[in-house]
């Protein structure tokens, strides 16, 4: 799920808020007497895929394509992104409208519900999308944090986070109010344009949590203006099989023990962590394992790399610095916008993989949906090449520590949205 979806749907909720007191009756679109029945108006949202004549292909965010036929006495109306009243739209020419842009299309639908005859089409531009897309990104790499849930009080209003980086962690306590929208993920899906209106009552202790807002001088309160919340398990362990056909994996999970199956669709994201990168995540994962415990090492006198007082090596964490190579603005790749190590980032631009690249005894981690008995857990981040991060962690357990593998900052999971 990118961003652009998020900007349209975005799109979706602002429009369709705005049709209940700004759109002209379909009565008077129709020039017929006020007293006569009308058939029912239908409205359908989505992204133009092809357009021929005033004939419309529209292709909504799920289920079938929608054919639309713009009558001769619909009006075309450019909506900007965000705006809430049609009294601001701008007229345009059924002409000027192009492949790529979201519209919405109001009129009446054939009795399949395969077209609409359309009195009337909202639409955004593609540019429009792109700009609300990169300021929603901004805005999130500027406001968001992201972590599993350690405590709720919906009597407070707040939900605490742990955000946490090589064995360091941070609990960042999250602050609701009246204006704050929260959304919960559906059961088998990542997506914000699945996600559903929710109430704090509704989140959970191990819950993934994101929340965008503004962060108290010390950085341990956000005040929240949107959260997404759901759960999300993540699994670590070995290969059984692979079937590249049915696009599935059977993973045997070392914390539970139990054999899990696994969907890869389109959506997913497949990386595979660098063998020196993983190496490093390893001397983290030992130097932070309890005296005693077997591959437990003292991270003040470890000569595999852990500086002095448990401080990650150089490279390896420092806040300001990088891991070296460029692709962030600000810093070296991993580092956030002006500074400030981002382990999720540096996850998400590890080299990407295909499922034919994954083979029987693999080790990985997982970040997945929860799923239904119907449909199963998805896929939506899998690491390989963490051998040696699985080796340093008797059971598996300890290797979640680092917690490198959670949705990240933004809704949707895009890479490197902090």
């Amino acid at each position: 799920m990118n961003l652009k979806n998020a900007a349209m749907a975005i799109f979706l909720f602002s429009v369709v808020g705005a049709a209940g007191t700004s759109l002209v009756p379909a009565v008077a679109a129709l020039g017929q007497p006020q007293n006569t029945a009308q058939p029912a108006i239908a409205r359908s949202i989505g992204v133009i895929k092809a357009i021929s004549g005033n004939v419309i292909t529209l292709a909504p965010g799920s289920g079938p394509e929608v054919a639309v036929t713009v009558q001769p006495t619909a009006r075309v109306l450019r909506l900007v992104p965000g705006e809430k009243d049609l009294k601001n739209a701008t007229p345009i020419q059924l002409q000027e409208l192009q492949v790529g842009d979201t519209i919405r299309a109001r009129g009446q639908a054939s009795d399949d519900g395969k077209s609409i005859a359309a009195l009337e089409i909202i639409v955004i531009t593609r540019s429009a999308v792109d700009a609300v897309s990169d300021q929603i990104r901004q805005d999130w790499q500027k406001r968001g944090i992201a972590g599993p849930v350690t405590a709720v009080d919906p009597a407070a209003g707040t939900v605490t986070i742990s955000t946490t980086g090589f064995g360091a962690k941070k609990m960042i306590v999250v602050r609701t109010s009246k204006s704050t929208v929260l959304r919960r993920y559906a059961a088998d899906s990542a997506k914000p344009e699945d996600a559903k209106l929710s109430t704090l009552q509704d989140v959970m202790v191990g819950d993934q949590l994101r929340a965008r807002g503004n962060r108290s001088a010390d950085g341990s309160e956000l005040a929240a203006e949107e959260i997404f919340a759901g759960n999300f398990p993540n699994f670590a362990g070995l290969i059984k099989s692979v079937d590249p056909a049915a696009g599935t994996i059977s993973l045997q999970d070392l914390v539970s023990k139990k054999n899990v199956q696994l969907k890869i669709t389109a959506d997913s994201q497949l990386h595979k962590i660098p063998a020196e990168m993983a190496q490093r995540f390893a001397v983290r994962v030992k130097a932070a394992l309890p005296p005693g415990v077997p591959g437990a090492t003292n991270a003040a006198s470890s000569s595999s790399g852990a500086a002095p007082g448990g401080r990650p090596p150089v490279g390896m964490g420092q806040s300001g610095g990088g891991v070296g190579g460029g692709g962030m603005p600000g810093g070296g790749m991993g580092t956030r916008p002006g500074g400030g190590f981002d382990l999720q980032r540096l996850l998400d631009q590890t080299p990407a993989v295909t499922l034919a690249d994954l083979h029987k005894g693999d080790a990985i981690a997982v970040l997945a949906t929860q799923g239904t008995p119907a449909s199963g857990s998805t896929v939506i981040k899998l690491f390989s090449g963490v051998e040696p991060i699985l080796q340093a962690a008797p059971t598996g357990s300890q290797a979640m520590m680092l917690a490198p593998w959670t949705l990240g900052g933004a809704p949707g999971g895009d890479a490197g949205q902090q």
